[in-house]
């Protein structure tokens, strides 16, 4: 019998970590463990770096795993073919929501027999949800990506606050405590994932019964749309020549994310996250990430040496129009170009807003 672990959560979060921790962790517990990413696009930042950790990888690009649920089943079931696993972790796209109707249930119906379903978690950036917070009690109107988090809170069996290490713990326990009296079905844990602290509560929550299978959004598809459609999603491929003998793969990588977060925050644009892999002509590679308009960009792996070429690829997720955010990528390139001693050679830029979302199935709890 498969174990599926279904993950939701907005941009940022730390789905991605999350899903590597725990199946690092389960590994160490004796399971075959395989994961799966997703992304409304190609050629994802994320995939390369749990391919670094993880033996079995597999992605679902092109749309979320509601749009795309039979290449979400055939995934699992080659991994399970090839790679002889027994639990599956899979994080859907960060501005997906209603996956209970859309996944978790149609897994249960139709898969049942061979698969057991655990409790869908939604990974919470503890700082993303205080800044909506702020926002709802300075009596703000809800925005459109606001009220796409807040559906994707409301649906989840489990709340998993990550980076609880980013703030206070006094804060930290107010804002489980919070979630918790708001949330009175779903189980809420907070872990860091980067750090491993914590990490336990969240393996324990998902061998317990799912609390809120039987939750059903009031969701207005047309709005759910219309918040994927703020973003601009880029996936960007670059060549990278050094006009020296080398060059510092994570520099470069970290001047481009720093140009572009101080771009966002000058027009005020939201960063669901943008991130950047640089793999070196031998074999290395750098990531970093960035969550947040005007903050520091967080190294993920930094490369070991300086290298002669490189090749590099962009994932920017960013609330703006996708010729603004074409032009703001191009600009942070020449600018850790010249920083770098870079030469670079570009594909042109992939960005788009998301389509309608158009599930294939969405079923009503059992009994309803």
């Amino acid at each position: 019998m498969i174990t599926f672990i279904p993950l939701t959560g907005f941009l940022g979060a730390g789905k991605t970590t999350t899903m590597t921790a725990a199946a690092l962790a389960l590994q160490a517990q004796g399971r075959k463990v395989a994961v799966i990413t997703n992304d409304q696009g190609v050629e994802l930042v994320d995939t390369k770096l749990v391919r670094s950790k993880l033996d079995s990888v597999a992605e679902v690009t092109g749309g979320c795993f509601c749009c795309k649920f039979e290449d979400l089943v055939e995934a699992v079931v080659a991994l399970v073919a090839s790679d002889g696993v027994d639990t599956v972790i899979a994080e859907a796209v960060g501005s997906c929501t209603d996956l209970q109707a859309t996944v978790v249930r149609p897994l249960r119906q139709y898969y049942g027999e061979d698969m057991v379903v655990a409790p869908l978690t939604t990974v919470v950036d503890p700082l993303r949800h205080l800044a909506f917070a702020r926002a709802a009690e300075r009596g703000e109107p809800e925005s459109d990506l606001s009220y796409l988090f807040r559906q994707q809170v409301t649906e989840a069996d489990v709340i998993a606050v990550n980076k609880l290490d980013t703030i206070e713990p006094d804060r930290a326990e107010e804002l489980l405590a919070s979630l918790r009296t708001g949330n009175p079905k779903a189980t809420v844990v907070g872990y860091s994932a980067t750090t491993g602290d914590r990490l336990e509560t969240l393996l324990d929550a998902w061998r317990a019964p799912a609390g809120n299978e039987d939750v059903v959004l009031d969701i207005d598809y047309d709005r759910y749309a219309a918040a994927e459609a703020q973003l601009a999603w880029m996936n960007q491929e670059l060549d990278l020549t050094a006009a020296g003998d080398g060059f510092d793969a994570t520099g470069w990588a970290r001047t481009v994310l720093r140009e572009l977060s101080a771009w966002a925050a000058d027009h005020a644009a939201v960063i669901g996250h943008a991130k950047i892999t640089v793999e070196t002509a031998g074999g290395d590679f750098a990531k970093l990430s960035l969550t947040e308009s005007g903050a520091e960009p967080t190294l993920d792996r930094a490369a070991a040496a300086a290298a002669p070429a490189g090749r590099a690829v962009v994932n920017a997720r960013v609330a703006c129009e996708p010729g603004d955010l074409d032009a703001a990528v191009t600009r942070a390139v020449e600018a850790a170009d010249l920083a770098a001693s870079v030469t670079s050679s570009a594909t042109a830029p992939v960005s788009f807003k998301p389509s309608y979302p158009r599930p294939v199935h969405r079923l009503a709890p059992t009994g309803a």
